[in-house]
């Protein structure tokens, strides 16, 4: 049988996208080499020892299990026995008190109109405006903004204490500026003339998702989210794949193929953020770049004795605060609630307290003011003045790809102009998450092979 590999392909970018590609590329390229900019692999994913556990993540904590791109990459990089689940425990949401967050929701939109009547976290008035969502014509999709969306079909009430409260935290976001195309559930719900009928068959659908046997929203290494990156990189060396770190590179053309750190190569991904695209492919004509909009984000982890714990917080994953009762803390994950081996040994709970997002600009200040603002903010929701016995302060610049309406178009329109052979993936351009950057890595290094294909015949 005639060996089908052709080509020499480049992956610029070490992150769990450049992983993914590399891997991909390695299993029919040529050769493949990785270069990461760091003395490290696993760009945003990182976690280190605290309060006497081994690894807790210092950024995201989890992927989504029922999209499969994580999971199945885990399995074929041999780690799919170190996934674990979180606890079955619910989430809240404070709005001057603390509120279960309602049944039957899809991102926030409500699917179970008798769970959010006899929510407290809505006014009758805000409750009365949800209630006439079924009865509205069809909302146009033009403006392709979630907050223009949402507001339209449920009132302002449903899209602060709900969308705008889940959705945001989960990308950082100011929803009214998010771009409704880009949040595939929110999408996929906004073909249905009734949101709430929509999310209603969903929530049906999903009803044993609470059950003991139901398959795990969430998953993770159990040693920490790095892991993922790093099996990654390694079975991508296991293929032959190079990987080169402390390498700050560019691509210049050479011919019809592409020079980096003095190498020739047939294509190459760069897995890495629009705003540094320029500089990667220095001369390069590519028309009118997206817009390259980032959150800023401080992660606080926090270990607080058992005797200042709230009995009354027990059993709960942690809380969301809404932008109109926002000070500086935006959520609060009770980590080792929500996580069984993140249990301190000597006892305790690790808080986890993210600050910053769209439109709050957080990395000015210090890390002795970022923590007196957190600890207010928790005696605030909680009730109680902490006396931390660890904190570590994480700060993550640009680290939500921001999604203005119309991304879409705007991605297009770049990988228009994107020379012959270059290949941009990566959470700036394809989706937020870590099982979608998966996805946009692994399919463009696809392209990439097939392009270096063409080269050699």
């Amino acid at each position: 049988m005639t060996d089908q590999r052709a080509g020499r392909v480049a992956v610029i970018g070490g992150g769990i996208t450049g992983a993914a590609a590399a891997f991909e590329a390695a299993s029919s390229a040529e050769s493949v080499t990785l270069f990461e900019a760091d003395d490290r692999v696993g760009g945003k994913m990182a976690s280190t020892p605290f309060a006497g556990v081994a690894h807790v993540d210092a950024a995201a904590d989890a992927f989504l299990a029922r999209v499969p791109d994580a999971v199945a990459l885990a399995a074929e990089v041999g780690i799919g026995d170190e996934l674990v689940h979180p606890e079955k425990v619910g989430a809240a949401v404070w709005y001057d008190r603390m509120h279960d967050i309602p049944d039957g929701l899809v991102l926030g939109v409500p699917g179970n109109p008798f769970a959010l009547a006899r929510s407290g976290l809505l006014t009758w008035r805000g409750k009365a405006r949800a209630a006439l969502e079924p009865f509205l014509p069809r909302t146009s999709l033009a403006p392709d903004s979630i907050g223009a969306f949402v507001r339209a079909r449920f009132g302002d009430e449903v899209h602060e204490r709900l969308v705008d409260a889940l959705v945001g935290s989960i990308y950082a976001a100011d929803t009214d500026r998010f771009s409704l195309a880009e949040i595939p559930q929110l999408a996929a719900l906004s073909s249905h003339r009734s949101l709430l009928l929509g999310a209603r068959k969903i929530a049906a659908k999903n009803a044993g998702t609470a059950s003991a046997t139901a398959a795990p929203i969430f998953a993770a290494p159990a040693g920490g989210m790095p892991r993922l990156t790093d099996a990654t990189v390694e079975a991508a060396r296991q293929r032959g794949a190079d990987v080169r770190l402390g390498a700050s590179v560019t691509a210049e053309p050479d011919d019809s193929r592409w020079r980096v750190a003095g190498d020739v190569f047939d294509a190459v991904v760069i897995a890495a953020p629009p705003r540094t695209l320029v500089s990667t492919l220095p001369g390069a004509d590519l028309g009118a770049a997206i817009e390259s909009a980032s959150a800023d984000v401080v992660m606080v982890t926090l270990h607080v004795d058992d005797g200042e714990w709230p009995e009354r917080f027990t059993g709960r994953s942690g809380y969301l605060v809404p932008k109109p009762v926002q000070r500086d803390v935006t959520a609060v994950s009770f980590g080792s609630q929500k996580w069984a081996h993140w249990t301190p040994p000597s006892g305790g709970q690790v808080l986890r307290v993210s600050v910053g997002r769209d439109g709050a600009p957080v990395l000015h200040l210090s890390d002795d003011e970022i923590v007196e603002r957190v600890l207010a903010d928790l005696d605030r929701h909680l009730g109680v003045a902490f006396s931390p016995l660890e904190v570590r302060i994480t700060r993550w610049p640009g680290a939500f790809a921001q999604y203005r309406p119309h991304h879409r178009a705007r991605v297009d329109d770049l990988r228009s102009h994107l020379p012959d052979g270059i290949f941009v993936a990566g959470a700036g351009y394809d989706g937020i998450g870590i099982p979608a950057c998966i996805r946009s890595g692994r399919t463009n290094a696809e392209h990439a092979v097939r392009h270096a294909r063409t080269l050699a015949s």
